[in-house]
C-alpha cells in the first residue's frame, strides 16, 4: 500500500509550470482516479536521469512505497495490478486494445499536426535549459527548422479540426469514452489535449466545438485537475473562407450510426 495514500509522480514541465508531456497528464488522472494524493517531483527534460537516480532518461515514472514504475502504460497497468479493490483503469483487456486504436488515430489524425503548428512555441515555451535540446530534437525528428514548420499554421488549423468527427461522433452519445463513468481512455485523449493546451498560443478548436463538453468536465475532474493557470485556451478558432468547416453541424448519419427507427407509416 502507498505509505500515507501518496504516490511520487515525476513531471515534465514548461516554463509557465504546466505540465508538457501528454503521458504524465495521463498518469496524473490515472493515479487520482485510483483515490490517491499526488508527492509530484517538477522539472523539464535537462537532468532527468539525475532526478530519478540513473533509472530513466524519460517520465513518466512514479515510486509507490519504495517501487519505481516507469512508463504511463506500465504505471496503469501496475496500479489496477496492486489496487484492484479501488476503481479500474482498464476494467478488461478490451479497454487497453480500444485506448491503443483511439490513442493512435487522434495522434496521426491531429495531435502531430498541431505539434508541428506549435513547435517553434512549444521550444520558446520550455524552460531555459531546455531549448537547445527541443530545437536540435524535434528538427531532427521533423525533418525542418522550428520556424518553418509552424510556417503557416492558420491555413492548416481549420483541417486538423475537422478531421476529429469520430471522437465528436463518440462523445454526442457517450457522456465519457469509458461510458457512464471515465476511465483510461479518457485520461490518455484528454492527456493528449492538455499537452496541446500547454503549447497552444492560439486556440484549436471552435468555441460552440461538440468537443467542448466533454473536455471541460475532463478538466474539471478531480478538483479541477486540468485547471492549471499555465495552459493557454484550446477554444476560440473562427472560420476561415474556403477552409473546411471546423466541424460537422449536423450528426453523421452514415451506416456507422443508428438510423433505422423502423418503417415509416
Amino acid at each position: 500500500m502507498a505509505e500515507g495514500n501518496v504516490i511520487t509522480l515525476y513531471d515534465l514541465n514548461i516554463a509557465t509550470g504546466a505540465t508538457l508531456s501528454p503521458f504524465v497528464w495521463a498518469t496524473k488522472f490515472a493515479l487520482r482516479h485510483k483515490g490517491f494524493d499526488i508527492d509530484l517531483v517538477p522539472g523539464g527534460f535537462t537532468g532527468i536521469l539525475d532526478r530519478t537516480g540513473g533509472r530513466s532518461e524519460r517520465l513518466p515514472a512514479i515510486v509507490d512505497n519504495g517501487e519505481w514504475v516507469l512508463d504511463s502504460w506500465n504505471i496503469a497497468e501496475h496500479l489496477d495490478a496492486k489496487y484492484p479493490d479501488r476503481p479500474m483503469l482498464m476494467a478488461h483487456e478490451g479497454v487497453a486494445a480500444s485506448t491503443k486504436v483511439i490513442e493512435r488515430w487522434l495522434w496521426d489524425a491531429a495531435i502531430w499536426h498541431w505539434m508541428k503548428c506549435f513547435i517553434k512555441d512549444y521550444r520558446d515555451l520550455s524552460l531555459p535549459q531546455d531549448q537547445d535540446y527541443v530545437t536540435r530534437s524535434r528538427e531532427e525528428k521533423f525533418g525542418a527548422p522550428l520556424d518553418v514548420l509552424q510556417a503557416g499554421r492558420e491555413e492548416r488549423l481549420p483541417g486538423i479540426s475537422a478531421s476529429l468527427e469520430p471522437l465528436r461522433s463518440a462523445l454526442r452519445e457517450h457522456r465519457w469514452l469509458g461510458g457512464a463513468n471515465p476511465d483510461y481512455t479518457d485520461y490518455r485523449v484528454i492527456g493528449a489535449f492538455l499537452f496541446i493546451s500547454s503549447i497552444s498560443t492560439i486556440p484549436v478548436l471552435a468555441a460552440d466545438d461538440p468537443l467542448r463538453d466533454w473536455i471541460e468536465r475532463c478538466c474539471d475532474l478531480y478538483d479541477g485537475l486540468g485547471r492549471h493557470p499555465g495552459l493557454f485556451p484550446l477554444f476560440g478558432l473562427e472560420e476561415r473562407p474556403g477552409a473546411p468547416d471546423l466541424f460537422r453541424r449536423q450528426p453523421d448519419m452514415s451506416g456507422l450510426s443508428k438510423r433505422n427507427t423502423g418503417a415509416q407509416g
